[in-house]
């Protein structure tokens, strides 16, 4: 029951790390030496990705989620797979769209998520004492758009307890960019880690990157949003080559 704020959307974080011990999560799972967590832990920062770059990337993701959106209060768009979030169901937004994807995005916008990309991977190899070299990108890596409306189906339920390595087996290290800011853009939808006899919680912040190795040392879940709408993308990594895959393409 006791709530503990890792990170206050007022304040303008450097770097804030802290280092938990690793669970046996990554022990069924390939080791890759220099890269499989031997520090686990989870941290924060303002410094990396500024909020003029975070407005650029929610308007990518609102022009993209602008074509779908799911019925229950979590749509979800992935640049890689092309998958979209329409009504209950996920398309395929490349397929679906075809050539109009042109008048949607533009190569500056990918490149800006490419940049921002590497600049997350670069932090999360510096905090995690490994090469950036090591890590690769891996699937599913998403823009998530939450507001208050009632859930539809399983995939709008994004506020149960979970455990990254566990639900998607390649993921090693995840991280997350928030678009919107807590209390101005959306109420609730905080990120809350669950620890034994206490919650750390982080508010979102544009700009913000929490990153954190993904086994069940930090078992976390997402507040239900009460209000407004809250931005934020997923960017994943894992250490086996066979399930990287590439930046996305125009």
């Amino acid at each position: 029951g006791v709530t503990e704020v890792l990170a206050p959307h007022s304040e303008n974080l450097q770097h804030k790390f802290v280092e938990i011990p690793c669970s046996e999560d990554y022990d069924s799972h390939k080791r890759f030496e220099g890269c499989t967590p031997r520090k686990c832990g989870r941290g924060v920062t303002d410094a990396v990705i500024t909020r003029e770059e975070a407005e650029r990337i929610r308007r990518i993701a609102e022009r993209g989620l602008s074509l779908g959106g799911s019925d229950g209060g979590a749509s979800i768009l992935d640049l890689h797979s092309g998958a979209l979030s329409l009504g209950k169901h996920f398309v395929n937004l490349y397929r679906y769209f075809g050539d109009k994807i042109q008048d949607i995005f533009t190569e500056e916008d990918f490149a800006l998520y490419r940049d921002v990309r590497q600049r997350i991977q670069q932090r999360i190899a510096q905090a995690f004492g490994i090469s950036s070299a090591s890590m690769y990108l891996t699937k599913p890596t998403f823009f998530s758009r939450i507001n208050n409306t009632e859930a539809k189906t399983t995939h709008d339920e994004y506020w149960h307890p979970h455990v990254d390595k566990v639900t998607y087996g390649s993921f090693d290290y995840t991280s997350l960019l928030y678009l919107s800011d807590y209390t101005e853009d959306f109420g609730g939808g905080r990120f809350v880690f669950m620890d034994a006899g206490s919650n750390k919680t982080i508010e979102p912040r544009a700009g913000r990157v929490s990153f954190f190795t993904s086994g069940s040392e930090n078992l976390h879940r997402v507040e239900k949003v009460h209000w407004g709408t809250r931005y934020a993308i997923t960017i994943s990594f894992t250490c086996n080559p066979d399930h990287g895959i590439g930046d996305p393409v125009l």
